[in-house]
Protein backbone atom coordinates (compact mmCIF):
# COMPACT_ATOMS: atom_id res chain seq x y z
CA UNK A 1 0.00 0.00 0.00
CA UNK A 2 1.22 3.55 -1.14
CA UNK A 3 1.05 6.81 1.24
CA UNK A 4 -2.72 7.74 2.13
CA UNK A 5 -2.57 10.59 -0.12
CA UNK A 6 -6.04 11.80 0.32
CA UNK A 7 -5.86 11.15 4.40
CA UNK A 8 -2.77 13.31 4.89
CA UNK A 9 -4.67 15.83 2.28
CA UNK A 10 -7.87 16.00 4.26
CA UNK A 11 -5.39 16.23 7.84
CA UNK A 12 -3.85 19.64 6.48
CA UNK A 13 -7.32 20.85 5.32
CA UNK A 14 -8.27 20.20 9.08
CA UNK A 15 -5.24 21.70 10.48
CA UNK A 16 -5.38 24.68 8.19
CA UNK A 17 -8.55 25.11 9.19
CA UNK A 18 -7.80 25.59 12.93
CA UNK A 19 -4.71 27.80 11.90
CA UNK A 20 -7.46 30.29 9.71
CA UNK A 21 -9.69 30.42 12.68
CA UNK A 22 -6.90 31.66 14.88
CA UNK A 23 -5.39 33.84 12.33
CA UNK A 24 -9.08 35.86 11.13
CA UNK A 25 -11.11 35.81 14.75
CA UNK A 26 -8.47 34.98 16.96
CA UNK A 27 -9.79 31.95 18.12
CA UNK A 28 -7.63 29.38 20.19
CA UNK A 29 -10.15 26.85 20.53
CA UNK A 30 -10.51 26.76 16.63
CA UNK A 31 -6.55 26.43 16.64
CA UNK A 32 -6.74 24.11 19.36
CA UNK A 33 -9.21 21.81 17.60
CA UNK A 34 -7.71 21.93 14.32
CA UNK A 35 -4.71 21.03 15.37
CA UNK A 36 -5.31 18.39 17.46
CA UNK A 37 -8.05 16.92 15.21
CA UNK A 38 -5.69 17.96 12.03
CA UNK A 39 -2.79 15.59 14.10
CA UNK A 40 -4.85 13.07 14.53
CA UNK A 41 -5.86 12.58 11.01
CA UNK A 42 -1.95 12.49 9.88
CA UNK A 43 -1.42 9.93 12.50
CA UNK A 44 -4.60 7.91 10.92
CA UNK A 45 -3.08 8.39 7.37
CA UNK A 46 0.01 7.27 8.47
CA UNK A 47 -1.27 4.21 9.86
CA UNK A 48 -3.72 3.51 7.02
CA UNK A 49 -0.32 3.99 4.76
CA UNK A 50 1.15 0.91 6.61
CA UNK A 51 -1.75 -1.74 7.51
CA UNK A 52 -4.68 -1.07 4.65
CA UNK A 53 -6.62 -1.98 7.41
CA UNK A 54 -5.86 0.27 10.40
CA UNK A 55 -8.57 2.53 9.59
CA UNK A 56 -9.78 3.05 12.98
CA UNK A 57 -8.08 6.24 14.22
CA UNK A 58 -9.01 7.86 10.57
CA UNK A 59 -12.48 7.04 11.07
CA UNK A 60 -12.58 8.10 14.79
CA UNK A 61 -11.17 11.46 14.07
CA UNK A 62 -13.10 12.20 10.63
CA UNK A 63 -16.26 11.00 12.43
CA UNK A 64 -16.32 13.16 14.96
CA UNK A 65 -15.33 16.04 13.13
CA UNK A 66 -18.54 15.10 10.97
CA UNK A 67 -20.95 15.30 14.02
CA UNK A 68 -19.31 18.58 15.46
CA UNK A 69 -19.13 20.33 12.34
CA UNK A 70 -22.71 18.91 11.16
CA UNK A 71 -24.35 20.26 14.33
CA UNK A 72 -22.02 23.49 13.70
CA UNK A 73 -23.14 24.04 10.25
CA UNK A 74 -26.67 23.26 11.04
CA UNK A 75 -27.30 26.01 13.43
CA UNK A 76 -25.24 28.42 11.91
CA UNK A 77 -26.01 27.82 8.19
CA UNK A 78 -22.23 29.19 7.26
CA UNK A 79 -20.59 26.31 5.07
CA UNK A 80 -17.57 27.90 5.73
CA UNK A 81 -15.46 26.57 7.83
CA UNK A 82 -18.62 24.29 9.34
CA UNK A 83 -19.98 23.04 6.16
CA UNK A 84 -16.64 22.44 3.95
CA UNK A 85 -14.93 20.35 7.38
CA UNK A 86 -18.08 18.33 7.66
CA UNK A 87 -18.26 17.33 4.41
CA UNK A 88 -14.94 16.61 3.78
CA UNK A 89 -15.34 14.51 6.98
CA UNK A 90 -18.37 12.22 5.75
CA UNK A 91 -16.40 11.74 2.93
CA UNK A 92 -13.93 10.42 4.35
CA UNK A 93 -16.21 8.58 7.03
CA UNK A 94 -17.74 6.81 3.52
CA UNK A 95 -14.26 6.13 2.01
CA UNK A 96 -13.09 4.98 5.05
CA UNK A 97 -15.81 2.65 5.40
CA UNK A 98 -15.63 1.30 1.74
CA UNK A 99 -12.15 0.26 2.31
CA UNK A 100 -13.52 -2.32 5.95
CA UNK A 101 -15.31 -3.88 2.94
CA UNK A 102 -12.16 -4.40 0.26
CA UNK A 103 -10.50 -8.09 0.30
CA UNK A 104 -7.05 -7.91 1.01
CA UNK A 105 -4.23 -8.08 -2.07
CA UNK A 106 -2.71 -11.45 -2.73
CA UNK A 107 1.03 -10.65 -2.87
Amino acid sequence: MGLDWIGYGYAILVASGGIMGYAKAGSTPSLAAGLLFGGLAGLGAYQLSQDSKNIWLSLIASGTLAGLMGIRFYNSGKFMPAGLIAGASLLMVARLGLKMYEKPHEG
